[in-house]
């Protein structure tokens, strides 16, 4: 899909889902295991991937699979797990933390160039805006841009309702497109989203993640856009 557009395709899955809402949610298949299905995938299908590192000790690990080390929002202002990252040779993506302005990663950015980062890539998805709800504010693109960095949105945790369904999270998928196309038009680098056959029986952010069967005119749209931004 991706390849007959000129597009290219990076695979992102977590090895453990640290970060969920409840201590019974699904966390994924652990270090292990969870490595070695994305080996799997990579060597299949010939995809980069890219995957969260929760811990400094799990930046080697990890490095030894993945082709781009991603810091979690709610991590990226932790060093040393920034550091252990970038001493791994692979290039780091850092989430904007919902907590944070977007010049605000400008000293995450510095951190990572001080530990001499392979690469660094930042990704906006979303800010908190009161309880159990996300806003993205789309100056920011463009702010985390003057930093230096390309820039990365995620069309679907932008549109997340963190906790919003008591012991998880939900959220409002419909928006996941329109927020998709107001950040290609403001110039980002690249689109992170989430996709799934059949999201409403997905283990982890069903409710915002994106049919697989609408992600074909989704990506003509994007296209179209950037092409017209970038001209």
């Amino acid at each position: 899909m991706c390849a007959a557009r000129g597009l290219g395709l990076v695979f992102k899955a977590s090895f453990d889902k640290a970060n969920r809402s409840a201590g019974s949610s699904f966390r994924g298949l652990g270090v292990a295991e969870g490595l070695a299905v994305l080996a799997e995938v990579k060597a299949s299908f010939g995809l980069p991937i890219v995957t969260d590192i929760h811990q400094p000790e799990q930046a080697a690990m990890a490095a030894e699979v993945a082709d781009l080390l991603q810091i979690p929002a709610f991590l990226c202002r932790q060093t040393d797990l920034l550091v252990a990252a970038a001493a791994t040779g692979r290039p780091v993506n850092v989430k904007k933390g919902q907590f944070l302005a977007p010049w605000d990663m400008a000293n995450v950015v510095q951190k990572l160039r001080e530990a001499d980062a392979a690469g660094i890539l930042l990704t906006e998805r979303g800010a908190s805006f009161g309880y159990n709800n996300l806003v993205v504010d789309m100056r920011g693109l463009a702010v985390m841009r003057g930093l230096g960095v390309p820039v990365c949105f995620d069309a679907t945790h932008s549109v997340q309702i963190p906790g919003g369904l008591g012991d998880k999270s939900g959220g409002q998928r419909e928006f996941a497109p329109i927020l998709a196309r107001a950040a290609v038009a403001a110039g980002v680098d690249a689109v992170f989203m989430e996709v799934h056959d059949d999201p409403d029986s997905a283990l982890s952010d069903g409710p915002n993640m994106l049919p697989l069967d609408g992600l074909s005119s989704l990506l003509d749209t994007l296209l179209r856009l950037h092409e017209l931004v970038r001209s």
